[in-house]
């Protein structure tokens, strides 16, 4: 990694907060999202929603979807408790990073980038469930929120990371391969810095960091292997990047898969194809919530 060029570009990550286009709600949210689940003030997520007009109808429309079954929901407040925390969490979230994403500076399909950011959170969460981690919706934060450098480079370095993504496209080669060679650094060092300014939790902090180096990850070992296993998992299960990356799958013999099973001795007995299925049941709320952030938005 060319740690200098990095540095170089540390201010233009710390001043993506200053840019015109981020939300007010940008900074109430984020601190909403470090707290645990059930700390959270209801009341608090239904301001968030209610103060955007277009965030308050994609939530109302998703509520009433039939993907929920839902009797019809006339208010923010009933959509916000229909939906539950955490799918409100991700409309939120969704909407207020497109918007701080010009539509000429996503390199990425937007519908791409977070059809693939949810699908790691649901999956992340499942399995956290699934082998007895201690805070899932942790696990479902750090999965959402894992290629936050994918958004900084599209922002602060636009045409050299379109090179990357061309790169990557007809190499058939993961990203941070790509980023590496052409860049000099990746979108986990990228995303670790405006992950620092935001002062998200530790543990998410790290994930970002070190999710395609899992043995590089000194605090938080456990969930960043959680995460790197549920990426891989979403890119073999076409919840990718939008394009074939010709690499072997190994689950078990992946360095993540030793250091989970050592901290969640479960997971050695988890049933891979099921999760896989699950997975593509889920198919359909992920399409929901990409759907109610983007529906009513530009797309580059």
């Amino acid at each position: 990694m060319t740690a200098d060029r990095l540095e170089k570009l540390r201010p233009a990550i710390k001043a993506l907060e200053a840019m015109p286009t981020v939300p007010a709600i940008i900074h109430p949210l984020i601190s909403m999202l470090r707290q645990p689940a059930e700390q959270v003030d209801m009341d608090k997520v239904v301001e968030l929603v209610a103060y955007d007009k277009t965030i308050a109808a994609q939530c109302l429309r998703m509520a009433n979807s039939p993907l929920f079954g839902r009797r019809q929901m006339e208010t923010v407040r009933s959509a916000v408790m229909a939906l539950g925390l955490k799918r409100v969490q991700a409309i939120l979230l969704g909407c207020c990073l497109n918007t701080t994403v010009p539509a000429n500076k996503w390199v990425l399909d937007p519908l791409i980038f977070w059809r693939h950011s949810l699908g790691c959170a649901l999956v992340s969460r499942k399995m956290a469930q699934l082998i007895g981690y201690a805070d899932p919706e942790k696990a479902y934060l750090a999965g959402l929120l894992h290629d936050l450098g994918i958004l900084v480079n599209s922002l602060v370095c636009t045409e050299e990371f379109r090179v990357c993504v061309r790169a990557a496209t007809e190499g058939h080669m993961a990203f941070d391969r790509a980023e590496a060679e052409h860049l000099g650094f990746t979108h986990c060092q990228s995303g670790k810095i405006l992950a620092d300014h935001w002062r998200l939790p530790d543990e998410v902090k790290e994930v970002i960091e070190f999710h395609h180096e899992v043995e590089a990850a000194t605090t938080a070992r456990a969930l960043v292997s959680l995460v790197h296993l549920s990426d891989l998992l979403c890119r073999v299960r076409d919840l990718g990047y939008g394009y074939y990356e010709a690499m072997g799958v190994n689950f078990t013999g992946d360095a993540a898969w030793a250091i989970l099973v050592q901290h969640h001795p479960p997971l050695g007995s988890i049933d891979l194809a099921r999760l896989s299925m699950d997975i593509d049941g889920a198919m359909g709320e992920i399409s929901a919530v990409v759907d109610a952030v983007f529906r009513t938005q530009p797309v580059a």
